[in-house]
């Protein structure tokens, strides 16, 4: 995701009939931009719920939907879901282009997911924080035996840097002192957006075709 500069919202103004609220570009750019986090992003966060009808009417016309979940504290962007039973309308171009993932991170995020919900259960706090070495440990058992450690621990960096520049884990600041100077992840929890309950329900059969993929035989290349 980019970085946005933030601006400070106006207080939201009636606008004139057929008008453009003055409010929207401080709104749309970020959010065309990447994720409003309510933690972080509190100008534009506040100023989008307040006018969060408007914002949705005014993007339906670029071909896009708001997603605003406000218990969990995130909002962002997607392209509506094309229509399949009208094969004569004129397709809208996309504004949010698709991006594949490779199937090592695919699965990488699978298991995030299944972790995230692991935690959610227990009830306990909101953050789940895990280090390079915990993530590696819930890939190991889905890689072939033998795998070389150090190269093992290399790939795995890689795609949590990939995972990172999604924007489903933030780096955290190391601390001080030797035993705080592991670097840790936040699972950031706009993934449950992009990895449903009911794709978590079905989530032993992905594995095992997962497992099939690993073997070297084809399999899913995104959950």
């Amino acid at each position: 995701m980019e970085d946005y500069e933030l601006t400070e919202t106006p207080e939201p103004k009636p606008a004139a009939p057929g008008a453009a609220d003055p409010a929207l570009p401080a709104i749309v750019i970020p959010l065309l931009k990447g994720v409003i986090y309510r933690e972080t992003d509190a100008a534009p966060w506040h100023a989008l719920t307040t006018l969060q009808t408007t914002v949705r009417d005014y993007v339906a016309v670029l071909g896009l939907e708001l997603v605003l979940d406000e218990a969990e504290g995130y909002a962002f962007l997607r392209s509506k879901p094309e229509v399949e039973d009208d094969d004569n309308a004129a397709r809208m171009p996309r504004l949010i282009a698709r991006r594949p993932l490779s199937f090592p991170v695919s699965l990488t995020l699978a298991l995030l997911r299944k972790k995230l919900a692991e935690f959610d259960a227990t009830g306990g706090d909101t953050r789940l924080v895990l280090t390079l070495d915990e993530i590696a440990e819930l890939l190991r058992v889905f890689l072939p035996a033998g795998t070389n450690e150090a190269r093992l621990i290399d790939q795995i960096e890689s795609h949590v840097n990939k995972i990172v520049e999604l924007g489903f884990l933030r780096r955290l600041k190391p601390g001080t002192g030797q035993e705080n100077s592991v670097t840790a992840f936040e699972v950031k929890r706009i993934l449950k957006a992009f990895v449903d309950a009911q794709w978590l329900a079905e989530f032993d059969a992905r594995l095992a075709a997962y497992q099939v993929s690993l073997s070297g035989q084809t399999g899913p290349g995104q959950p």
